[in-house]
């Protein structure tokens, strides 16, 4: 297996030791420099403190969520870049796509493979990577991408968007003229084989929701007629 970085700092927060030593223990091998910490506040010091590449956060801790932790990580300009990689039980679905729109960027779920997740942590790394050589910003008509700030613009006025209406706009704007499939957004952008199926940008037509569903589309957006894309 490739070793990685020495330099490589991956934060690995869960309060069952068991996991916390077994996960250490192969990110280690992988040539990783591990931090641990067993609750959500220290998680937080630690992550300010030493700001890893990567965040592995167990979804239940003791004192506080895994959303409330990664709402706090992405709401600070100096933690916003940290990856998060969350590991979920079976049962928390609703969480996990929840944490997944705060801004984490893959999940495991419980009970895991240790080399699985080491390969995940690789994957995001490796995306990190591949990012840096790309330009800083993307405009295409009205709208412009933002890469250094997150942030988009329309007309020059910044645009809220949730992290993953974000990377879902960076990606199709990055291929503009090309098709983009559902498992390359699943990929690049959801992580999740449950989300919505097909996704419609609708611009001043007069189609109904409903009719739209009947068609098989799970999620639909308006959009200004007067955006230019």
């Amino acid at each position: 297996m490739t070793k990685a970085k020495v330099d490589t700092n991956i934060l690995v927060v869960d309060d069952e030791q068991d996991v916390l030593n077994l996960v250490s223990f192969y990110l280690k091998n992988a040539g990783f420099s591990v931090i641990k910490a067993e609750d959500g506040v220290s998680a937080l010091r630690k992550a300010r403190r030493s700001l890893p590449a990567l965040l592995i956060l167990d979804l239940m801790l003791p004192d506080m969520s895994c959303l409330e932790i990664c709402k706090a990580l992405k709401a600070d300009a100096e933690t916003s870049q940290i990856f998060i990689i969350m590991l979920t039980a079976k049962a928390e679905e609703a969480d996990r796509i929840i944490g997944l729109e705060l801004g984490a960027d893959d999940y495991l779920t419980k009970p895991f493979s240790p080399r699985e997740l080491v390969l995940r942590v690789k994957s995001v790394l490796r995306h990190e990577a591949s990012q840096r050589e790309k330009p800083n910003s993307i405009k295409i008509g009205d709208i412009e991408v933002d890469r250094l700030g997150f942030e988009v613009k329309v007309r020059g006025e910044v645009l809220k968007l949730t992290p993953t209406e974000y990377k879902l706009l960076n990606i199709l704007m990055e291929r503009r003229g090309k098709v983009v499939t559902r498992d390359v957004l699943m990929d690049k952008v959801f992580h999740d084989a449950e989300q919505p199926r097909c996704l419609v940008l609708r611009g001043g037509t007069e189609q109904r929701d409903d009719e739209l569903g009947i068609l098989g589309f799970d999620q639909v957006m308006d959009l200004d007629p007067g955006f230019d894309f």
